[in-house]
């Protein structure tokens, strides 16, 4: 019996594992970097690059917990997959079942887990100081031999060996051994030097062998012999902090260089769709749709910032992939960055970078995302969201291109193509004093606005049957096509979340159906089913006052069903008070006070 993991778990601290991985299907060489409770992260060297699973696709996973010697037996979805230099390959896999309690035992093992420490060549008076040093912070495990020191620090746990004892030649000969094999790595797919253990030199040295390892990278801290317990302390947990962001560093870079590549790809490849036009144009068949493509083909090629605007879900961004693609810039990169996701910090240190110590938790230089986009464009969504302060900023990028980084005193200039998105008209939040006038003007060089969904009925039909095909092959299922009544139902709602609301419905029916079943209303939820009746109640016998009763019964009853029967969510989107939504729900029959 498997236990599921939800797919809306908080991301879970990750620490660092290094242990071989059993993987179906099968990926040679395959080693984790580390783990969480909701993932974890891979290296391998497959033969080519069609082995093993591609992103989207699930494997079982099989490894042994380092240190209590547990097997976990575990079933993921791979997140990503890039292929780095090298032939080796790094995969990010989301956990979505265990074997019985193996899950306890990953929780188990994250919790209690400590930084683990091989103590090389202590005597008995070394051994009880390092105790005593490292008690209830670090886990010391001693080897009084060079063989058994290379068997602990097989093993894949450990973060920091300990050089000690009184025999000068002996602990530098270990050390020097170990930096000769640093780029050795039997499996085939081990960790980049950096993630590698740390050697902290507690014996008695030459300088000038202690300085050439130094220089090599072999050697985190000589502290000579039996140094003071609260220094040995702080340069092991200093190791083990180093390593973890190291490893961190390393996935986030990998993740970064797979993004970049994936969004050259996709603007490089865009196979075209059955009516001739690029995936990223279907639905844009309408009169409305069409003349918003005229002004993207005509602003497209030339250097002009470009505001788009329109309801959440109406394709900003995928007009803005196009936009990026005819620009001329398609060989560089598109930065996509969301304004309303961050605080004014984060989003300031992510769009500009940042140097190392600029504040806490800056423990390395971050190039910024106008940066990474020189040369190419970048996409700031939900642009309305930002704070005045940072609005000046964004000013002087867009005026001068010169981007100074937080806490930086060096300026870099780029050349980006700016393309910003917003849900709200913006001219009114200037007009409210919620933006800066002088950024909407920079901005407003190129305005198009983009229709919503319900003001083009006719691209209705072709979206959701490209979605049915997307759906099919991501989710592997064999929906044969929509029917004539669906595709009317689709028709005559007013898909208040647009093209996004429509990509769901379609998603949900795929999902839902049975091998080679046409999409039928059986299939729609039964909100979305119901509401072309509800709109035709105005055309059916009886009183204006009954049809209109009808017409507002229906509508609340809506609401309330899209928002999981809270009336306060519902009188939001209604624009109502709740108590007068209350009220007259009630006399509807559709909510009780007690409820």
């Amino acid at each position: 019996m498997t236990r599921p993991v939800s797919a809306y778990a908080p991301r879970s601290e990750r620490k660092p594992l290094y242990v071989k991985v059993v993987t179906q299907p099968a990926l040679q060489g395959c080693w984790a970097v580390n783990i969480s409770e909701t993932g974890i992260g891979l290296i391998a060297t497959p033969l080519g690059p069609h082995e093993g699973p591609r992103e989207g696709e699930s494997l079982e996973l099989s490894f042994t917990l380092p240190g209590s010697g547990e097997h976990v037996r575990a079933r993921g979805d791979v997140r990503w997959r890039h292929e780095t230099a090298g032939a080796v390959t790094a995969l990010g896999v989301f956990f979505q079942s265990f074997e019985g309690s193996d899950a306890v035992k990953v929780a188990r093992f994250l919790s209690t887990a400590r930084v683990q420490v091989v103590v090389a060549f202590a005597g008995d008076e070394d051994a009880a100081h390092v105790r005593a040093a490292l008690e209830g912070q670090a886990a010391p495990r001693f080897a009084a031999t060079e063989a058994e020191a290379h068997t602990l620090l097989a093993s894949g746990d450990v973060t920091v060996l300990l050089v000690c004892g009184a025999d000068a030649e002996r602990a530098l000969a270990l050390v020097e051994d170990l930096a000769s094999r640093k780029d050795v790595d039997l499996s085939g797919a081990g960790p980049p030097g950096d993630l590698a253990t740390r050697i902290i030199h507690c014996a008695p040295a030459e300088p000038e062998r202690l300085v050439a390892l130094f220089n090599t990278g072999s050697l985190f801290r000589a502290l000579g012999a039996a140094p003071p317990r609260e220094a040995l302390l702080q340069a092991v947990l200093a190791a083990g902090r180093e390593r973890g962001v190291r490893t961190e560093q390393w996935r986030m870079t990998l993740e970064l260089e797979r993004n970049l590549l994936r969004e050259r790809a996709l603007s490089e490849q865009m196979p075209l769709a059955p009516g001739g036009r690029g995936d990223d144009e279907v639905g844009l068949r309408s009169a409305a749709m069409q003349r918003v493509m005229e002004m993207v083909r005509l602003v497209a090629p030339h250097r002009v910032a470009v505001l788009l605007q329109g309801e959440t879900g109406t394709g900003k961004e995928v007009l803005a992939r196009i936009v990026h693609r005819l620009s001329g810039r398609g060989e560089s990169p598109l930065v996509v960055q969301d304004c309303g996701a961050l605080t004014e910090t984060l989003l300031e240190s992510e769009l500009f970078g940042h140097v190392k110590g600029a504040f806490t938790n800056a423990v390395a230089d971050h190039p910024g995302l106008f940066v990474l986009a020189d040369g190419g464009t970048i996409f700031l969504d939900e642009i309305e969201n930002t704070t005045p302060n940072l609005q000046a900023k964004l000013l002087r990028v867009l005026e001068t291109g010169d981007v100074r980084p937080v806490g930086g005193t060096q300026v870099k200039h780029v050349d980006v193509r700016v393309v910003a998105a917003s849900n709200k008209d913006l001219g009114e939040e200037v007009r409210a004093g919620r933006f800066r006038a002088d950024l909407f003007y920079r901005l407003n060089s190129f305005t198009i606005d983009i229709p919503p969904l319900r003001e083009r009925p006719e691209d209705v039909p072709e979206l959701a049957r490209y979605f049915l095909h997307l759906f099919n092959r991501a989710l592997r299922r064999s929906a044969s096509g929509v029917s004539a009544d669906v595709e009317a139902t689709l028709c005559a709602y007013a898909w208040p979340g647009n093209v996004r609301e429509l990509r769901n419905v379609m998603e949900r029916a795929v999902l839902l159906s049975r091998p080679g079943e046409v999409v039928s209303r059986r299939l729609l939820p039964p909100g979305l089913g119901a509401a072309p009746s509800a709109r035709n109640e105005l055309a059916g016998d009886g009183s204006l006052r009954a049809r209109l009763e009808r017409v507002e019964r229906e509508l609340i009853r809506e609401a309330l069903e899209r928002h999981g029967g809270v009336l306060r969510r519902a009188a939001v989107a209604l624009g109502m008070d709740p108590v007068t939504l209350g009220r007259r729900a009630r006399r509807h029959g559709l909510w009780k006070a007690e409820d």
